[in-house]
Parts: C-alpha cells; sequence; structure tokens
C-alpha cells in the first residue's frame, strides 16, 4: 500500500468489531480514568491481557482469545497512535486441584494436591515444575502463530513483590469487598469465605480457611491450621497468600493497570463481580468484551474434560492458520459450531477477502477480516488461484491419495503453479488432500440420475465436447447453463446444479462446476459425464 497514512479519525469510521472495541479503549485512555495509572502523560501506554489457567494445555479458546485480542490491539494502535502491550497472564500459583488424565506419574501428582501449581513436580520430567511445564507450552503454543506478547507468571508477581501494593489495599478493604462476594456464595460458604488463600507454611498447600484476624498495620492475616489447631498468622505480601480468583482477578487489573480484556460467556457474572472489586480497591477496571462460546457438531457447548470440539492441531491438520484466524474474526459474540465442516467455508472465507484486500486503500481496508488477520500489512502474494472447495472437488473426482495426483491438473490449468512460486496453493493442495481423505471420501454418495438429469447430463456432454482448447472457466459455465436451461425451467436451475455435484461427484453441493471443468480438463469431465450415464443406462435403461 503505498498511499499516505490516513488521519486517525477516519481509522474510527471503520465498521468493524476490532475499530470499535479499539475505540472504547482510546477514549477511556484520552480521558485518563484510571485512577492508579493515569493514562495523560505524554509516552502513555495502553495495557491489554488475556489470562490462561496452566492447570492442562493451551486449546483452540487460547488462540482465540489471545488473535482476537490481538486483532483489537494492532486497530488501537492505527486509531490512536499510543503504544500498547499484551500480556499473556498465566495464574499458575492455583493449587492443583485435580490430577489430569493426559500425563504421566499420576500418582505423584496426587501426592501434591492443593499445593500451588509452580510447587508441583514436572509429571513430564521436563521442567521445574508442572506450572513451568505448561507455561512453556503456552509460550511455545502462542510463538508458533507469531503473537507479540509479554508473558506474566502469577507466582513471580506474587513472590516478587508487584502485587505486595494492591495486596494491602485488598486487606485495607477487606469489608467491602466481602460484601461484594459474599451475596454471589451458597449459605455454606460464606460462612467460612476469606478473599485471602494463605499457603500453608507446613503443608505448602494453598489454603481455603476463615480468617479469624486481620491485622493492618502488619499487613497480616490470622487463620487456624485445621490438623493441628494451631493459630498461625501470615503476610498478604511476599507470596505468602494468593486470592480467591475473582478478588484476584481484580486485583490484577488494579495493581498492572489494565485497560482490555476479553471473556467468554461463561463469565459475564464474574466480570460484574471483579469490576466492583476494582472500583473498591481505587481503579476503574479495564473495557470488557464478552464473546459467545463454540459449539460441537451437535450443538453443545465445547468442554475441555468432554473433548467434544476440535483442537489447533486439528484445524491446521486440514487448514493454514489465517483460516483459524478467519474463523475467529467472524461475528465473535454470535454462537458458532466449531467442528470440521467449518474448515472449508473459513478458508475459502480468508482466500476471498485476501483477494479482495489487494484492491482496497488505507482506511477502508480496515473493514477487512484479511487486514486483521495479517496484523495490518495485508501480503500481496499470499492468496491462491484456486478455492480450497475446488480442491476438494479435484481430490474428490480423481480420489487423490497424495498431492502429486493433484499437481499435474492443476499446472494444465496454470502453467506457472508450483508450491514454491505459490506458497498458500501449496499448502492447500497438502491439506485438501487431508480433508478429502479424512471426511470427503467416507461420506460420499454417488446417486443416478433422472431421466431430466440424464438427458441434461448427455447434452452437457455434447456441448463441451464442442468447445475449442483453451475455452476458459467463464465460457463453460456459460455452457453447464445452457446445458440446464434446455431441460429446467429457470426456478429449477438450482437443483441441476445440486444434479451436477450429487452424480458425478457424489455430494452435495461444490464451486462454480464451469471452474472445475476448467481445472478437470474438459475431455476428462466428458469422460466422467458419459460414465456416470453409461453406469446408470446399465442400471436403470430408462435414463440411458
Amino acid at each position: 500500500m503505498t498511499d499516505p497514512v490516513p488521519h486517525m479519525s477516519e481509522w474510527r469510521a471503520i465498521r468493524a468489531w476490532p475499530f470499535e472495541e479499539a475505540a472504547r479503549v482510546a477514549d477511556r485512555l484520552e480521558a485518563g480514568r484510571l485512577a492508579a495509572r493515569p493514562k495523560t502523560s505524554p509516552g502513555a501506554e495502553a495495557l491489554f491481557e488475556t489470562g490462561y489457567g496452566p492447570s492442562g494445555l493451551p486449546h483452540i479458546g487460547t488462540f482465540g482469545e489471545v488473535v482476537r485480542t490481538t486483532m483489537v490491539r494492532n486497530a488501537f494502535s492505527r486509531l490512536s497512535g499510543m503504544p500498547s502491550r499484551l500480556v499473556a497472564f498465566s495464574d499458575d500459583m492455583d493449587g492443583l486441584r485435580k490430577v489430569p488424565d493426559n500425563v504421566p506419574n499420576r500418582e505423584m501428582l496426587a501426592a501434591h494436591l492443593g499445593r500451588p501449581l509452580t510447587a508441583v513436580p514436572d509429571p513430564f520430567g521436563t521442567h521445574d515444575s508442572f506450572g513451568a511445564h505448561n507455561n512453556a507450552r503456552l509460550r511455545a503454543f502462542l510463538d508458533q502463530f507469531g503473537f507479540d506478547y509479554d508473558f506474566a507468571s502469577s507466582t513471580d508477581y506474587y513472590r516478587g513483590g508487584r502485587f505486595d501494593t494492591a495486596l494491602l489495599r485488598v486487606l485495607e478493604r477487606y469489608d467491602e469487598v466481602i460484601a461484594v462476594i459474599l451475596p454471589s456464595l451458597g449459605e455454606e460458604r460464606r460462612a467460612t469465605y476469606s478473599p485471602f488463600l494463605p499457603i500453608s507454611p507446613r503443608t505448602g498447600q494453598v489454603l481455603q480457611v476463615p480468617v479469624l484476624e486481620r491485622k493492618l498495620d502488619a499487613g497480616t492475616i490470622v487463620w487456624r491450621e485445621e490438623e493441628t489447631g494451631a493459630l498461625v498468622e501470615t503476610p498478604v505480601t511476599g507470596g505468602h497468600c494468593k486470592l480467591q480468583w475473582k478478588c484476584d482477578w481484580a486485583m490484577r487489573w488494579f495493581a498492572l493497570g489494565v485497560d482490555y480484556e476479553m471473556s467468554g460467556k461463561d463469565l459475564i457474572d464474574s466480570v460484574r463481580l471483579s469490576s466492583r472489586i476494582c472500583r473498591i480497591l481505587g481503579a476503574e477496571p479495564p473495557e470488557s468484551f464478552t464473546y459467545e462460546l463454540f459449539l460441537d457438531e451437535k450443538g453443545e457447548k465445547i468442554s475441555k474434560s468432554k473433548g467434544n470440539g476440535l483442537s489447533v492441531e486439528q484445524w491446521l491438520e486440514y487448514a493454514p492458520p489465517e483460516s483459524l484466524a478467519q474463523f475467529m474474526f467472524n461475528k465473535p459474540q454470535a454462537a458458532k459450531r466449531l467442528y470440521f465442516d467449518a474448515i472449508p467455508r473459513a478458508v475459502d472465507e480468508y482466500l476471498a477477502n485476501l483477494d479482495k484486500a489487494q484492491a482496497e486503500a488505507e482506511p477502508a481496508v480496515g473493514a477487512n477480516p484479511a487486514w486483521h488477520i495479517h496484523g495490518g500489512r495485508v501480503p500481496n502474494d499470499a492468496g491462491s488461484p484456486l478455492s480450497y472447495a475446488m480442491l476438494l472437488n479435484l481430490a474428490s473426482v480423481v480420489n487423490a491419495e497424495t498431492p502429486a495426483m493433484m499437481w499435474g491438473f492443476i499446472r494444465r490449468y496454470r502453467a506457472d503453479a508450483t508450491p514454491e512460486a505459490m506458497p498458500m496453493l501449496g499448502v492447500l493442495v497438502a491439506r485438501a488432500v487431508a480433508y478429502y481423505r479424512d471426511f470427503v471420501r467416507p461420506t460420499k454418495q454417488f446417486r443416478d440420475p433422472t431421466a431430466t438429469e440424464a438427458a441434461a447430463l448427455a447434452d452437457l456432454a455434447d456441448l463441451l465436447g464442442a468447445m475449442p482448447a483453451g475455452t476458459d472457466a467463464a465460457a463453460l459455465q456459460d455452457v453447464v447453463f445452457e446445458a440446464g436451461k434446455r431441460h429446467y425451467p429457470k426456478e429449477k436451475l438450482r437443483d441441476w446444479f445440486g444434479a451436477l455435484y450429487q452424480v458425478l461427484l457424489g455430494q452435495q453441493e461444490g464451486p462454480r462446476f464451469g471452474g472445475f471443468v476448467a481445472l478437470y480438463g474438459v475431455a476428462e469431465t466428458v469422460a466422467l459425464i458419459r460414465g456416470a450415464l453409461a453406469r446408470a443406462g446399465a442400471a436403470h435403461p430408462d435414463v440411458a
């Protein structure tokens, strides 16, 4: 893009949800609304945050939250000109509540239940602790996609004193904090609740115990050890205590001056409570954004414990990462099925948006998802001359076992097409073969044509056979229409195209058939049609 950088106010007019969110953050900073860390001074910085619970491995929801937050952050930079940071915060001081099913040395882990994740030995034997192992997995996961972020460890911040001032503020305003939390709890839990969870000096466990006394001058709490009955006085600072998570979330916003954080629909009430606590501590809570949760193929909420839905690794087996970012960009506040059948559409949406972005200037291109997927730097050579749907159709008709089976047809269609010259096409060919193998081929169901369909197919074969060599896809599509119009009324032409895919390819739908003919070859398509008619005629003479 060679156009001058548009004025910042022009970016504010872009109708795309990341820019709408970014405008709220910019307004917040310009108003200097964060009492604990005024943002009106020169060099003001916006802080974006995402949270991670390291008791398990990163998953597709982790990707979604980070990529969406990154989209808002990039939009913020364009419309405000202010610097910003993204902090990926790991709640690794949480106690280990249960032993995960998918780790080795489970008996060893069982002996450390209740201890902070960073104090639990690593069952994989590669890091100093289980928390450190999972933090490393998180960072590797984020680095794989090139995210720009600062990693933060709850354990490091608690033990290193980064939260000390905020923790003393919680102690000071204990009664106000309690008044917010208690109405959300059951009767039994209300009787013993405290926002402070002391770390037992005897067992190292994170304890949920009643606080019997608070000493503001000393900055300590007093509680009773259940096993021995002894009274224990514990500093709330220095990593000797951590906070219950809703209070912990609010304290973190206050201590770090977080300006923006998004979260799932299941945390709406938690955001509301934590925001109230943040204000009690003396700061304005961050701008928040609630995204809808993903659904599986049955329309049920995706759950890590159930293992329904699909993983990032599974998606990337069948499509490039940009397509997953496209899926995450689309209507984040609407529930969406996150399953394998979403992949082809997301890939082709991304390719279409990328192609469109090449002709768009700033700031208008900011409404294009490709701008957000590529962080405001849309590449000029990252597209593909063939759609994913077209490649799936080619894989289907040639029964592709390997990418090599596809490239002969592709090079005939585009002589300059190679995996090296067109890297995205190279990726798509390999992924389409895998997708065809695992999802298309097992569900292919050919049917015989009706008498009307057979007559139209025979006409199409004759018309195609008469076309001169080198006829382009548009002209071939006209021929397909012509054959259909000879046998179908205008309002039934959709049935004609459905018949083409069901009879010839064994599937319900596909891309423009003229494009498929251009890719597969006219002579090959004619042979395909005549073969289908011959099989149908042998089985049902009335359609011959």
